[in-house]
């Protein structure tokens, strides 16, 4: 029962902070220091992966109608007038295949150098340095963006070259943990004239190849058999993270439309100040 319990609390944190522009990745590896499950570090290191799932799965139900490519109710892009084209939304196949081009480099590093970016940058210390570093990139891109009007405000204007540059910078995510996967990819949205609402949306649409991609490597990667008991956790956690996944989502994209994002750059900044002193005292 307090695996559990600690397993419900981890999903609050994973659903809270993988949409919000503050690294769910590094508040899971940051809150496993006080609230630790009794696992196997491989166990462990695979369910901060796979729990995201659930979190994915919100996205999924929400923006439904915006991500199936099939269906002739709603069809603003049809393939072809009539037969079967006529069920084909071709808008969407073109969103999915940028959301494609943007996941290239994260694909190659995490094939490449995913057991070297465990091994040596998964630790609070990374975490907490990234925190600060992309908080004052926050702020200081809010800042430059000022008063300035969007040259992209919808998905369908994203060019391939302007989805290929949000990938790359995804990749900093990918390789430091604590960067935040929406945070990078948002900022670097921002910087090439992306509005906030679709610098979101897309963000919301380039994590479910990456996540499940992510997901299912660890999965095949993980070097043991389930118990009932490490099954139980892991729904458990991807349930609650589903969940909480949905309120935060459209939370954020209420918020935007009125704010910018430097409350979450000045939250990164006092996160990781805290966390270095933290870990400088004991």
């Amino acid at each position: 029962m307090i695996e559990i319990l600690k397993t419900i609390f981890l999903g609050i944190v994973e659903g809270i902070t993988e949409w919000l522009p503050i690294s769910s990745t590094g508040h899971l590896i940051l809150v496993q220091e006080f609230v630790n499950l009794d696992k196997s570090d491989d166990f462990k290191e695979m369910f901060d992966v796979v729990i995201q799932l659930g979190a994915i799965m919100a996205v999924v139900v929400i923006f439904w109608s915006k991500l199936f490519p099939f269906g002739k109710k709603n069809n603003n892009a049809p393939l072809s007038d009539n037969g079967f084209g006529a069920y084909v939304k071709k808008d969407i196949f073109v969103m999915w295949f940028k959301v494609l081009v943007a996941c290239i480099p994260a694909i190659i590093v995490g094939l490449t150098l995913d057991d070297w970016i465990d091994e040596h940058l998964y630790n609070a210390w990374t975490v907490s340095i990234a925190l600060i570093v992309f908080g004052i990139a926050f702020i200081v891109v809010e800042n430059w963006n000022k008063n300035k009007t969007p040259k992209i405000n919808s998905i369908n204007e994203l060019t391939y070259k302007a989805a290929f540059i949000i990938g790359c910078f995804q990749l900093l995510a990918a390789v430091f943990p604590g960067t935040s996967r929406s945070g990078a990819t948002i900022v670097g949205a921002l910087l090439i004239g992306v509005s906030r609402v679709v610098a979101a949306e897309f963000t919301f649409y380039l994590a479910i190849p990456v996540m499940f991609g992510a997901s299912l490597l660890k999965l095949l990667k993980y070097d043991g058999s389930f118990s009932s008991g490490e099954v139980a956790v892991l729904a458990t956690g991807m349930i609650v993270a589903f969940v909480v996944s949905i309120f935060v989502i459209k939370f954020l994209m209420d918020y935007i439309k009125k704010h910018d994002f430097k409350v979450f750059g000045w939250y990164r900044i006092v996160l990781g100040a805290l966390v270095i002193l933290y870990f400088s005292l004991v």
